[in-house]
């Protein structure tokens, strides 16, 4: 991998609002990832939810169970109570990744269904 694609991956990972801690990155052939495990986690499920949303329909409540789940990961290493690993935060922000993804495409198919009801376009 070039040094300069690496910087480039690096910078995105940054300036996206990850905060790039070594400890809770995976790393690669001695490079660490562009952003944590949490968010790596997050882009995967963000991407399974882009190919899996016409094939799987989850139900909201167990979608909002997926949010939840990574959020008490979350707050139970931030109160000190149980550290997190980074397999941890990349399975919780997988699954909060994809629950978020599929809010938003929900959302997006809603719009357009109200906007081609209304005649706007």
């Amino acid at each position: 991998m070039s040094s300069k694609f690496y910087h480039s991956c690096m910078s995105f990972g940054k300036h996206a609002g990850c905060h790039q801690r070594p400890d809770r990155s995976f790393f690669i052939n001695g490079h660490q990832f562009p952003v944590c495990a949490r968010c790596t986690g997050v882009l995967i499920g963000q991407c399974s939810a882009l190919i899996l949303y016409r094939i799987l329909s989850l139900p909201a409540v167990i979608l909002v169970s997926f949010c939840a789940v990574m959020f008490l990961d979350w707050l139970l290493q931030y109160l000190d109570i149980l550290e997190s690993t980074n397999w941890r935060r990349l399975i919780t922000g997988t699954f909060c990744g994809y629950a978020l993804c599929t809010f938003f495409l929900r959302l997006l198919v809603c719009c357009k269904s109200f906007i081609s009801h209304q005649n706007i376009i």
